[in-house]
């Protein structure tokens, strides 16, 4: 099957942590060095409204207070800021981010809009919230709006979740593996949604869900999903 998207993106997902510390700036720039044209992370708020890149949100050594309590400069060096990732590595990419503050959508945009990042390469991820990817999508149009979620999570089904998406002006369907069929790829495909597959981590995964017609992929091994995306360069 023949993807929307050709080439499919492909994600290092929190910067490829199979080769180096996840969401860290060694581990983007690495990744991008690497092969990655498209990198993925965790965007959230920190209490002086930095966006900042972490997985759980949480401080720490601070007695665990979450990152939406904690100010920039209290947090550890570890964790980067948006801005600090675009410094590091400029905005030739495309960038997956998973919003785990729902409110977070405009302070990114404005960090990516401040770096110049094209807003049609920031692609922002709703864990099956599609009122608030709804809102993202009318706040900055050029912005790709993915919904994350799963198969059985759909209420009301497959088909009825396409029509939703498509009338909501939402850009992408993001499943686990797992949940991709070539029945649904080409349901969604039928609507003009693209599909994402994640937990990509075998060859056989990668080369299954690409074969299906997925449109990105997102992988903690960098170097596997270059060689599953080759044909499509």
């Amino acid at each position: 099957m023949r993807p929307l998207r050709v080439p499919p993106l492909g994600f290092a997902h929190r910067g490829g942590r199979a080769d180096a510390p996840e969401n860290t700036l060694e581990a983007f720039r690495l990744a991008l060095r690497n092969g990655a044209t498209a990198l993925e992370s965790d965007a959230w708020v920190t209490s002086d409204g930095v966006v900042v890149l972490d997985h759980d949100g949480l401080a720490p050594g601070l007695r665990r207070r979450r990152i939406s309590e904690t100010a920039k400069s209290d947090l550890p060096a570890r964790i980067p800021s948006l801005a600090d990732l675009y410094d590091e590595v400029g905005t030739e990419f495309d960038l997956s981010l998973d919003l785990r503050d729902p409110t977070a959508a405009q302070a990114v945009v404005a960090a990516a809009a401040a770096a110049r990042h094209p807003l049609e390469r920031l692609w922002l991820c709703a864990a099956d919230d599609l009122e608030a990817a709804a809102q993202w999508k009318q706040h900055a149009p050029a912005v790709r709006v993915v919904d994350s979620t799963r198969r059985h999570s759909m209420k009301g089904g497959t088909e009825r979740r396409a029509a939703t998406l498509a009338d909501k002006g939402i850009d992408v369907v993001n499943l686990h593996h797992s949940d991709w069929s070539v029945g649904l790829v080409t349901l969604f495909h039928r609507f003009e949604i693209l599909c994402f597959a994640w937990d990509c981590q075998h060859p056989r995964v990668l080369n299954a869900v690409l074969g299906m017609g997925v449109d990105g992929v997102y992988s903690d091994h960098v170097g596997l999903m270059n060689d599953a995306l080759a044909r499509w360069k």
